[in-house]
């Protein structure tokens, strides 16, 4: 990882910190866009200023390890989303079907984690991969044959779902397998520490602005209304 590729990631990072902020999970002052560049200014220094700070106190091995932990889950994350969502709508899908839906997913992944798993301790051995890979291929064709989906995109779609999708997923856990478990360590503390600012700040800070939001916009509707019913009467 060069240090172009790390300005251009943290610096990317920024528009995610100013979203964030728009929630009020962060301080609102990082949300702010300048006027006349429409650029996130307040995020992107704070963000290159604590990239700065980290990387000069840290290695660079233990640094990437951690930047893929956190890509190679979030692609791995989207990719089970995204089978979710294809094939699971409340008050659509059967109880049936969505028992089905669960077995499949738990064999895509199941498999994906035995076949890294395997890839990891075993140098020479190819047993392990004969059981694991015919898994995943009944797992995803399972859902292939025997689960309806429950939505079907109108404009754009992702193609030969869920082959394409459950590919992702266990190619993205393969991957995983093939870092250090103090990665995992490390990236195991800094996810528990930012469930527990989650869980105790972000979530009602985020949960009050929606609230606000809502109650703003229904008494926008109710000024409309009464502006179109005095118009009305004039």
């Amino acid at each position: 990882m060069t240090n172009r590729s790390c300005l251009c990631h943290a610096v990317g990072q920024a528009r995610y910190l100013t979203h964030i902020a728009r929630t009020h999970m962060l301080p609102p002052w990082l949300s702010h866009v300048n006027d006349k560049t429409g650029t996130p200014v307040n995020a992107t220094v704070v963000m290159l200023a604590a990239t700065a700070v980290i990387a000069f106190f840290t290695s660079l091995d233990i640094l990437s390890n951690l930047l893929s932990i956190s890509t190679l889950f979030i692609f791995m994350l989207v990719a089970l989303a995204l089978m979710v969502r294809r094939y699971y709508s409340s008050g659509v899908t059967t109880t049936a079907n969505r028992n089905k839906l669960i077995l499949c997913l738990a064999l895509i992944l199941g498999s994906s984690i035995g076949t890294a798993t395997y890839w990891g301790i075993s140098s020479d051995g190819w047993i392990g991969y004969v059981i694991t890979v015919p898994i995943w291929f009944v797992g995803t064709l399972g859902l292939w044959l025997f689960v309806p989906q429950a939505k079907e995109p109108k404009i754009w779609a992702v193609p030969l779902v869920p082959w394409l999708p459950s590919l992702s997923i266990a190619i993205n856990i393969f991957l995983l397998g093939s870092i250090d478990s103090k990665s995992f360590a490390r990236f195991g503390v800094w996810t528990l520490v930012l469930l527990v600012y989650y869980f105790l700040v972000g979530l009602h800070a985020s949960y009050d602005t929606a609230m606000e939001a809502n109650k703003a916009g229904q008494l926008k509707t109710v000024e409309e209304g009464a502006v179109t019913s005095e118009q009305v009467e004039r």
